[in-house]
């Protein structure tokens, strides 16, 4: 058994050793050395190549399953026989190779629960009831235990907030970039990082009921459920070893001639298609690394070739991702002295809405600013400052009509399509008049609208956009990208039950995304794609990576796959139907073993050079 383990250890080792003996073997033999020593190498080489082959045909036996292991043991241990060190060699090697391929498709098909788990928090600052606070271990907190959370502090259970106030950033949970502000009686979720400030929170949900601890759950739920395809190559044995080992069982015993016999099985052993598939994968895989697409594995790439359901996260896949200004209306005669006031007040603070007109003011190249002599934060309206001799108001539209300023009808028609628009709305007013109308939102990628139009051409049907975010927003953002289905308001729970539901139609199910809150839909979909400037949790989770984080590489994707699994399905039917046209002009006649192998290794030549198309495919 140990024995049995340490040869399966060490296969890739073994192709390596066996590819490098046939490479020195007809090296040797090209620059003259003696027949001898080139049949000893590929001899050496077939015994190494052979021995894992055989143990996983044995193993295989054990179970009542003919494999095409066994195919491949008795057919090197016939060109043995026979003296055709060569063909045996060749087909081992071809044979570990393409197994080596297949196998790293199970890479790393475990580390996102391992990274998930590690980010969880560990520790909770427990409030006692005299005030003393005390560090325990998160699983010792108790549903009703006062939590003491500060600033770049993690939420260790789910609750709500009792004191304080704070900016809390949930995209672990919610998928969305911006802070959100948390003041008393708001809910917060087990994994949140408080940005700035300090709260105490009622734990209502512990361990293992959290909302973070649930996300881990699904993620580990969903990758059980995506138990790897049976391969064609492992169905296609099922019947073509057996009928193989038969046909040459059969002619051995009626023609009484034991090298035909061998030479069945050593022209029947299908080395092109052993080769074939794992080619043409490698070539597609390869392209889309060139094109900023990581593909893990050929059951990906056949997988995504059949995708007719793409569903999209908002935030970092549909949207940069990050709070930036959308708009400035001006209303005042010098729009950058305006600016230069308003981004001087917003300076004094981090919310974000305030660090984005800061950022614009940055961008317009307004960096020498006034200095700000006295602010006031008017609660839930905005902020009121004495910049120089010019008072200035920060806020909502409340903030100014409070004050006495008027926002004519025409402002007003501004303010609301603004808003219709999903941005956030700060108006700035100078003494007693409004200067600037400013939209803030989390803006579209450039690419995004084309891109999905493209895929829409390519033959997906259905686009569906599932996001954390307010309705409003969401609805906005549909519309801007020209997706018609989209469902707001969702914790990641959520957006896996609508990626099961779809595939309960018969729907195969691609998902984008790129937080931690992503990972279980990522698992869980047919395809999971991750941005590459996303979480490393995402990123492991997904069978698909896009490295530059562009939509337009879910299309290259998508055609890439296409053009890759159709040139599988060529290479397939060319080493097929080889072989099957070998056998039969071998028991016709019409075909000897030298003239057999020289067909069947220019089989093997032309998948190659089949697949090799595909690393030059572009999309057109």
């Amino acid at each position: 058994m140990r024995f049995q383990r340490w040869l399966q250890a060490v296969k890739n080792q073994t192709a390596l050793a066996v590819g490098v003996l046939i490479a020195v073997a007809y090296g040797w033999y090209w620059l003259g050395g003696p027949v001898v020593v080139m049949q000893g190498l590929l001899l050496v080489a077939s015994v190494l190549g052979v021995a894992p082959i055989l143990m996983q045909a044995y193993q295989a036996l054990k179970v009542k399953v003919v494999s095409i292991d066994l195919l491949v043991t008795i057919a090197v241990i016939g060109a043995f026989v026979i003296g055709e060190y060569n063909e045996s060699a060749i087909v081992t090697f071809l044979f570990l190779f393409g197994s080596y391929l297949e196998q790293r498709t199970l890479k790393k098909t475990r580390e996102s629960i391992r990274s998930l788990s590690e980010m969880a928090p560990q520790t909770a600052q427990v409030v006692a009831d005299d005030g003393t606070v005390t560090a325990v271990d998160v699983d010792d907190v108790a549903i009703g235990d006062h939590v003491l959370v500060k600033a770049g502090g993690q939420v260790p259970v789910d609750g709500t907030v009792i004191t304080g106030s704070a900016f809390v950033n949930e995209a672990s949970i919610t998928g969305e970039a911006q802070l959100v502000k948390k003041e008393v009686g708001a809910s917060v979720y087990s994994g949140a990082i408080v940005d700035n400030g300090t709260l105490t929170v009622v734990a209502n949900q512990v361990g293992d009921d959290t909302t973070f601890a649930q996300i881990v759950e699904l993620v580990e739920e969903a990758q059980d459920s995506k138990s790897p395809a049976e391969k064609f190559i492992d169905r296609f044995a099922t019947y073509y070893t057996p009928a193989v080992l038969v046909l040459a069982l059969v002619v051995g015993l009626i023609t009484r001639d034991f090298k035909l016999a061998i030479t069945i099985l050593v022209l029947g052993c299908p080395g092109a298609l052993v080769i074939g598939a794992p080619v043409s994968i490698v070539a597609g895989i390869g392209n889309g690394a060139k094109n900023g697409v990581l593909i893990k594995g050929g059951e990906v790439v056949n997988t995504m070739a059949g995708i007719d359901t793409m569903v999209f996260d908002k935030t970092g896949t549909l949207t940069k991702g990050e709070t930036a200004v959308a708009q400035v209306v001006n209303y005042a005669a010098d729009e950058a002295i305006v600016l230069k006031l308003a981004a001087a007040v917003e300076k004094q603070s981090d919310h974000p809405l305030a660090l984005a007109v800061v950022s614009y003011a940055q961008q317009q190249g307004l960096t020498a600013l006034p200095i700000v002599t006295h602010i006031e934060t008017l609660k839930g309206l905005g902020v009121k400052a004495q910049v120089g001799e010019q008072l200035v108001r920060i806020g909502r539209a409340q903030l100014l009509t409070d004050a006495g300023i008027i926002i004519n009808k025409q402002q007003r028609a501004v303010i609301e399509a603004s808003q219709r628009a999903g941005q956030s709305t700060v108006l700035v007013a100078i003494n007693q008049t409004l200067a600037l109308i400013i939209g803030i939102a989390d803006t579209v990628k450039p690419e995004a609208k084309a891109a999905l139009a493209r895929l829409r051409k390519a033959g997906v049907k259905n686009l569906v956009m599932l996001t954390g975010d307010n309705e409003q927003t969401a609805a906005a953002i549909a519309r801007e990208v020209g997706i018609t289905e989209f469902h707001a308001n969702l914790l990641p729970a959520e957006k896996v039950d609508y990626l099961k539901t779809y595939q309960a139609k018969g729907q195969k199910v691609a998902f984008i995304g790129d937080g931690i809150n992503d990972s279980p839909s990522l698992a869980l979909a047919d395809i999971g794609i991750a941005m590459g400037s996303g979480t490393d949790v995402a990123i492991e989770t997904s069978d698909i990576v896009l490295m530059q984080s562009t939509l337009s590489e879910v299309v290259y994707a998508d055609y890439l796959t296409k053009a890759t699994a159709h040139n599988t399905v060529q290479n397939i039917v060319i080493a097929v139907g080889t072989v099957a046209l070998l056998l039969l002009g071998l028991i016709l006649g019409y075909v000897q073993m030298a003239s057999g192998m020289f067909v069947h290794e220019i089989s093997i030549l032309v998948v190659i050079l089949n697949a090799m198309r595909l690393i030059r495919f572009k999309v057109r």
